[in-house]
């Protein structure tokens, strides 16, 4: 059994700590999170040691891993400080705020051989595997070009802001629901490596973003749209999709179904001409506990068997994660180039 530990006990770690206590090869033993009210409820309904200093939960519990699932502004701190304990991590995304901390906890992480892993969960979700695997074995010949968007009702009137929509706590549309799209984009496609024409546009909130748009390219050359916005009512949750095309066909994906379309058929797949439609049923692994989504169990499933096995390199490592960021910063910098002129 794995010791483990998590830090922060919001919306995300309340979910990690149902799926860590109920998974076979965890020892759930403590929680950390520094409101008082939290706290408190956990030591009346749980056996679990609570604790509001995190780093005194990491010295005095001997762990072995530790789930960071506290606000961003946060990460960079208390990531040093487990991978300095010698700790196994996995951080909610997006990694941390500033790009240069995201590339010096990568180096550590790997210098240390430790299993570091951050939520960037549409990495196990079937229908996004699915359209990479068939990418990878050439199923729409050259592509050509990529749209990547993300909408959701996170920010619908001027007040009311969370710390996701705080600059220095979150960081905007950008941190918290781009991250996720570039992320993907980067997992099925390449890893993005030039920006233009950027926008990021406020739409309810004052201090950040409540929309990104950008033109990407890839370091494989491929150039394609990113098209994100957290004010979006239409959709009752986010909702992630990629759009692929090539010379052969398309691919639509989302978390629901991945759609093909091609213009021949291809007996390898039992792909026929025209459309076919997979959904996420027939794609899905089996998890050891299902929670909200299970994208959210395959992800914790992947780190502790990391873990299990000591194989330090997996799904989505710091360094992954440290190309998104360092994207967002590129982001940040046209989007500024844009609005002097």
């Amino acid at each position: 059994m794995i010791r483990t530990g998590i830090i922060g006990l919001g919306k995300m770690g309340i979910s990690h700590c149902a799926i860590l206590g109920a998974h076979p090869n965890v020892d759930l033993v403590a929680v950390c999170d520094n409101s008082s009210l939290v706290v408190e409820a956990f030591k009346k309904h749980t056996n679990f040691q609570c604790f509001s200093d995190y780093k005194k939960m990491i010295t005095q519990m001997n762990l072995e891993c530790i789930v960071i699932a506290s606000p961003t502004k946060f990460h960079a701190e208390m990531v040093h400080y487990a991978l300095d304990n010698n700790l196994h991590v996995f951080c909610e995304k997006p990694l941390v705020l500033n790009p240069d901390d995201a590339e010096i906890l990568a180096d550590k992480a790997e210098q240390k051989s430790l299993v570091n892993q951050v939520g960037y969960h549409n990495r196990f979700l079937g229908t996004f595997n699915e359209a990479k695997i068939l990418l990878e074995m050439n199923v729409l010949g050259e592509v050509y070009h990529f749209t990547g968007e993300s909408y959701g009702p996170v920010v619908l009137r001027e007040k009311g802001s969370t710390w996701r929509s705080q600059k220095g706590q979150g960081g905007g549309c950008l941190y918290d629901y781009a991250s996720h799209t570039i992320d993907l984009i980067h997992f099925i496609l390449d890893k993005p490596v030039k920006v233009s024409g950027t926008q990021l546009k406020n739409i309810f909130s004052k201090d950040v973003e409540d929309a990104v748009y950008s033109n990407l390219t890839l370091s494989n050359g491929i150039s394609g749209q990113l098209s994100v916005n957290w004010s979006d009512e239409t959709h009752r949750k986010m909702n992630t999709q990629i759009t692929i095309l090539g010379k052969k066909g398309k691919i639509i994906a989302d978390a629901t179904e991945v759609k093909i379309y091609l213009k021949e058929s291809n007996k390898l797949f039992d792909l026929q001409k025209g459309w076919t439609i997979k959904s996420l049923t027939e794609l899905t692994n089996s998890v050891e506990y299902y929670l909200r989504g299970e994208e959210y169990s395959s992800q914790i499933d992947h780190f502790i068997k990391c873990i299990k096995n000591a194989q330090s390199s997996n799904h989505s490592t710091f360094r992954s994660a440290s190309f998104t960021d360092q994207l967002i910063s590129k982001l940040i910098i046209d989007n500024n180039l844009q609005t002097q002129h």
